[in-house]
């Protein structure tokens, strides 16, 4: 059971949140579906008196229990406090289908390498600005759906590496399917096979199905024995055979001997740019011994 002064203290944070926080609505998840105003200005309005900074808690308190109630009070308490960790939450068919979190929320447990580069934002696993790395799984894994959400800033560049070792880079000696912000100007000139969702240098993607920058967009990617699979905001965008794709060589004419690999770690290639990701979750495949 959790301690009362535990509990004081969690209320007491919470409540100093949403003194300034905008009261929204929001699906189960806890993402924002919309603003309804700032519980600030709600009580300057129905008091006539401004709120100033000097207040006690206790006042503001007193006011807020005034106007809305035990109940409303304590939603908002859960909201504000929920709004600070948001890991994925699976859903029951995933939880029944074997799907688990491989992201907490809060830190990066679970996760090696380029821990630095990477920080627990507001629940979503954030690629730092000027620096990311790659950041892998502790796990390895071979055949798997990995799902993931992403949203990109301008002319944002990461990758997603797959049967990758650690070490090395990824887009060769594992496989790298490109994040990207497609709309990008500095990227109007690439090859196909470097666009979002590619396999880097091997196949290229069914382009047109990124949302814009800024929004959050849904990546389900499925790997399962020389097959590999990605879909985009459910739009397939790949799906190809990559020993057929590298033969006789591959689009880029380049060695990729990590074609040739079955297992390995899963991981964000970031090159500098911030990205967010959030609800990373995975199914392995692959046939227990």
């Amino acid at each position: 059971m959790i301690a009362a002064r535990e509990v004081l203290a969690g209320f007491t944070a919470a409540c100093e949140d949403i003194f300034t926080m905008r009261f929204v609505r929001a699906d189960r998840n806890g993402r924002l579906l919309e603003m309804l105003g700032s519980a600030n200005s709600i009580i300057c309005t129905k008091q006539k008196q401004p709120v100033k900074n000097n207040w006690e808690w206790e006042t503001v308190m007193r006011r807020m229990l005034a106007l809305f109630g035990w109940s409303a009070i304590l939603s908002l308490v859960v909201l504000a406090s929920a709004r600070s960790v948001s890991a994925a939450e699976l859903t029951d068919a995933e939880k029944k289908d074997g799907f688990v979190s491989l992201f907490n929320g809060k830190d990066l447990t679970g996760w090696v390498g380029a821990t630095t580069g990477y920080v627990a934002e507001e629940g979503n696993l954030v690629c730092l600005k000027e620096k990311g790395g790659n950041l892998y799984t502790k796990d390895e894994y071979s055949d798997f759906i990995f799902r993931f959400e992403f949203k990109l800033e301008p002319g944002a560049n990461n990758g997603l590496g797959i049967r990758a070792p650690q070490g090395c880079d990824a887009a060769y000696c594992g496989m790298e399917l490109q994040i990207l912000d497609d709309s990008a100007e500095v990227y109007k000139n690439l090859k196909p096979y470097q666009y979002h969702g590619s396999i880097y240098g091997v196949v290229a993607c069914k382009r047109g199905h990124q949302k814009k920058v800024g929004e959050w967009n849904v990546q389900e990617v499925i790997v399962k024995g020389r097959q590999v699979k990605v879909i985009l905001n459910g739009e397939t965008i790949v799906d190809a055979d990559i020993d057929k794709e590298s033969t006789p060589k591959t689009a880029d004419g380049q060695n990729h001997p990590g074609l040739k690999r079955d297992k390995g770690y899963i991981g964000f290639l970031g090159h500098g740019a911030r990205i967010e990701f959030r609800n990373i979750r995975i199914k392995d495949l692959a046939e227990k011994k």
